[in-house]
């Protein structure tokens, strides 16, 4: 019967990450078709012995579990499993209780996983035994593939929750389903086939809300900020390409996911702990937190060869490629120099891929296969790394910057309430973030957005000077605008997406990617990047290259994680960064909402993730030979960055009112005066009198070494460095300026600036700076610079009648003094005899030409 088959893989996942079931009670439910479960606990050690997370469970429960099988239409309908009210709490992993509070030590995790596994193939093996004789094997395996492709998921009320220190993040989403669709992404009963090698699958999200709180020191919440995220809506689709029927993992992955509308908010509490929730992130990418052991490593080698051994039923007949560390993937000098390095976190999220993608481990074991034939079938195929392609597009985004206070209420039992103010709003459309990536020896990820601008909102520091009663235009508002809008540049960031309909997935045939670095920078380049954008683009690209003549490094044996085993190792990191045309004003308000933003950055006792490293030399470190010397020489793996900066307009004005003695300090590091409120009144001063500052192009090139304390310890333990290493010790920065000029110009009544007048005629100029790393291990050598500079300026001119330099000192005076030193008569003057003298100049050159023109006209006949 199919029961006997299909059951024991539904309950191979139930009973694996479910607390305290009876398989029996379990078994009689699912053959009746429905299975209703209730207040179930999850089996944390075991999730955090799967996933590998940096993060330890403190708590996790499922309110109600439901599964639905129709037996009788097995081959026709989806297995639903609904998930009502699903709980848990994490926090970040401690280096010294990591093994008693998490999962216990390695030994433990290991043999919990042994047990599960010992528990559960025993009882598959015996419920496979009975096979029908009506039922051959090949139909059975089809048709478990086709129910577990087709496999509904429903999870209604999911709850997520992060602690650490006084941050409190939850996320809510009410409703969550994933559901297998056809070509045209509608819902489907699908299966992989001869002639369409493609599965599909559609996950919808309704009504995500992310919350960020700060707790107190006895772990409660005094007072709720407002959502980040409310009640926000978005789809991912899913893509698997496979190479034949019998392909266990899928070549080709593609998940993307779209979000119409994203509306965050942030708050002056808030925002501390937002920037320590993204610092988390990048201290996880770069593996300076939530590292492995070595028991960890061998213990995530064994769980790797677990999973891939069962995609292919056979672990002798794998090969497996070891997420060994990143800082092991260099040379092997390096290596020897940094043998405990920590592990990136993209090293560990990319261990899973198979594991998200394959099916259950103990599949094979009751399908009745014939181990011959399966074992032919394993020899056959060679385990490689599939292409992932992670995508996350924003039709619109608005961030919107809030500042709190407290509202007491006229009652003294009254509880304390926290009311917001918003003060700036960042609007960014057509938002694209893409990653690719191939094993660990490629990964490349794209930002861009095609449009973006910064407004002012409301008042800030008792300065009422956007409030509703002022009648401030929008214009005048928005202090930041760059690139285009969805309206004129279309929908270029969805090029090649799942959600593209002329995308090559949606047209019925393969993608094509590009994994070699140099054809990745011919095509994608600045010029590229802004044709699909137009406001910002970066291209993140690290690529690692074997080049001892062995083939690529993900088709090598990493088991033993040896540097001696890596051959040459050739490792490459490009960061290209590209702002386009932009038009930045910098008045008053925007000075100080943007300095605010700074404050409230800075309140916070939080620790850093990672602390400096000490750069004292150890003594004991190994003397390299000849040999190994020119073996360094060859390559040395760098960091190099590019920043790109076109067409830019920056307009300074005049300080309308100035409050900077309130808010540099703080920013300088001395103590905060929160309880600073400003009573003056705000008065809008026109015309106001500006400096714009037009550059054609600013280019920023930065390059470090990948390795640079290994770098330097080994270079400086030299007798006689050639230049060579000697340059790459060192930080350098090369800052290239194109047509920079500069004017003065005035904001008239209407919100419109005048035609400048030129104070700077347009100049180029470059400038190069280096910085020698870790100098306290050169003190043995004071003949080596540790920082130089070169300055070019082949010409530059400053032209300025007497108006104008008092017009300049009246506007840098606005900024650096408190009040206003000149008198708005005075301003005005001077605005006059700069701006008329030039207007009347103008009209009579236009005079001139008009009576030009007039004499050559031909003479006309009258009647």
């Amino acid at each position: 019967m199919l029961e006997s088959y299909v059951t024991p893989i539904l309950m191979s996942y139930v009973n694996r990450y479910i607390k305290n079931l009876k398989p029996s009670d379990l078994q009689l439910s699912l053959w009746g078709g429905d299975v209703v479960l209730s207040k179930l606990e999850l089996k944390l050690d075991v999730l955090e012995q799967e996933l590998k997370l940096p993060f330890t469970f403190l708590s996790g429960h499922i309110h109600e579990l439901r599964i639905h099988v129709p037996w009788t239409k097995l081959g026709s309908e989806p297995v639903v499993i609904t998930i009502n009210t699903m709980e848990c709490i994490l926090k970040l992993k401690d280096g010294i209780q990591d093994d008693h509070e998490s999962c216990g030590s390695n030994s433990t995790n290991r043999s919990t996983a042994e047990n599960t596994k010992s528990s559960i193939k025993p009882r598959r093996m015996q419920q496979a035994a009975p096979t029908d004789p009506d039922l051959p094997p090949g139909y059975v395996q089809s048709l478990i593939r086709r129910v577990v492709n087709n496999v509904n998921i429903v999870i209604n009320n999911l709850i997520l929750k992060y602690v650490e220190d006084d941050i409190v993040l939850s996320v809510n989403i009410t409703s969550a389903e994933c559901y297998t669709v056809g070509e045209l992404w509608d819902r489907a009963f699908m299966d992989i086939s001869a002639t369409d090698l493609v599965l599909r699958k559609v996950i919808n999200f309704s009504d995500c809300t992310v919350c960020l709180d700060k707790r107190n020191a006895s772990g409660k919440i005094e007072f709720y900020q407002d959502p980040l995220l409310y009640k926000c809506s978005f789809r991912t689709r899913l893509h698997f390409t496979y190479d034949n029927l019998n392909s266990k993992m899928p070549s080709v992955i593609k998940i993307h996911t779209l979000v119409e509308s994203l509306k965050l908010s942030i708050t002056d509490q808030q925002l501390p702990m937002f920037i320590r929730i993204m610092q988390l992130g990048i201290a996880l990418y770069y593996g300076e937190i939530g590292n492995f052991k070595e028991g960890e490593i061998e213990d995530l080698t064994c769980h790797n060869k677990d999973m891939l051994g069962n995609i292919t039923g056979s672990e002798d007949e794998t090969r497996i490629d070891m997420q060994y560390p990143a800082q092991h993937k260099g040379q092997e000098l390096y290596s020897q120099q940094d043998e405990e390095q920590p592990q990136g976190w993209v090293s560990w999220a990319w261990s899973f891929v198979p594991a998200i993608v394959s099916y259950d481990d103990g599949e094979e074991d009751f399908v009745g296969n014939d181990p011959a034939s399966t074992m032919h079938q394993q020899k056959a195929q060679t385990l490689k790394d599939p292409i992932v392609s992670v995508g996350f597009y924003c039709t619109k985004a608005t961030v919107t910057f809030k500042l709190t206070e407290m509202q007491v209420e006229s009652s003294y039992y009254s509880p304390q309430k926290v009311k917001s103010k918003e003060v700036l709003c960042w609007e960014q459309e057509g938002t694209t973030v893409e990653a690719l990536m191939m094993g660990e020896p490629f990964f490349d990820c794209q930002i861009g957005f095609v449009g973006c601008r910064a407004m002012c909102l409301k008042g800030i520091m008792g300065v009422k000077d956007f409030e509703e009663n002022m009648n401030r235009s929008e214009t005048e508002a928005c202090f930041f605008i760059c690139g285009d809008n969805l309206s004129t540049k279309g929908f270029t960031y969805l090029t090649n997406s799942l959600f593209d309909y002329r995308s090559p997935e949606n047209n019925g045939t393969r993608a094509e990617f590009i994994l070699d670095s140099t054809h990745h920078k011919e095509t994608y380049t600045e010029i590229a990047g802004m044709q699909r954008f137009g406001a910002f683009y970066m291209d993140y690209l690290y690529t690692m290259e074997n080049t001892s003549g062995k083939g690529s490094t993900n088709q090598q044996d990493f088991s033993s994680g040896k540097s001696e085993d890596l051959g040459t190792v050739q490792e490459k990191s490009t960061k290209s960064l590209v702002i386009g045309p932009l038009d930045f004003r910098l008045d008053s308000s925007a000075v100080h909402r943007i300095l605010k933003m700074i404050v409230c950055a800075l309140e916070h006792e939080y620790e850093p993730y990672s602390r400096l490293k000490s750069d004292i030399k150890d003594e004991n470190e190994t003397i390299l030979n000849p040999e190994e010397v020119a073996l360094l020489e060859e390559y040395i793996p760098t960091r190099h960055t590019s920043v790109t900066l076109l067409k830019c307009t920056c307009t300074i004005s005049m300080a309308e009112f100035n409050l900077l003695d309130h808010l540099l300090p703080v920013i300088m590091g001395e103590k905060n005066s929160s309880n600073f409120m400003n009573t003056t009144n705000f008065q809008s001063l026109r015309p106001l009198p500006s400096i714009r500052i037009l550059v054609d192009k600013i280019n920023l090139e930065h390059s470090v070494p990948m390795y640079a304390e290994q770098l330097v310890h080994v270079v400086s333990s030299l007798t006689q460095p050639s230049d060579n290493l000697l340059h790459y010790c060192y930080v350098h920065c090369y800052l290239k300026i194109f047509g920079f000029q500069a004017g003065l110009t005035s904001l008239d009544c209407s919100g419109s600036y005048c035609l400048p007048v030129p104070v700077i005629p347009s100049f180029s100029t470059a400038l190069y700076g280096k910085l020698l790393k870790l100098p306290t291990c050169w003190t043995k050598r004071s003949q080596i610079a540790i920082t130089e500079g070169i300055f070019e300026l082949p010409n530059l001119t400053i032209q300025a009648t007497r108006a104008q330099t008092l017009l300049l000192q009246a506007i840098y005076q606005s900024w650096s003094h408190l009040g206003n030193i000149s008198s708005s008569a005075v301003i005005e003057a001077l605005i006059n005899e700069i701006f008329l003298s030039i207007e009347i100049g103008s009209c009579y050159v236009a005079q001139v030409d008009l009576e030009l023109l007039a004499s050559n006209d031909p003479p006309t006949s009258t009647s």
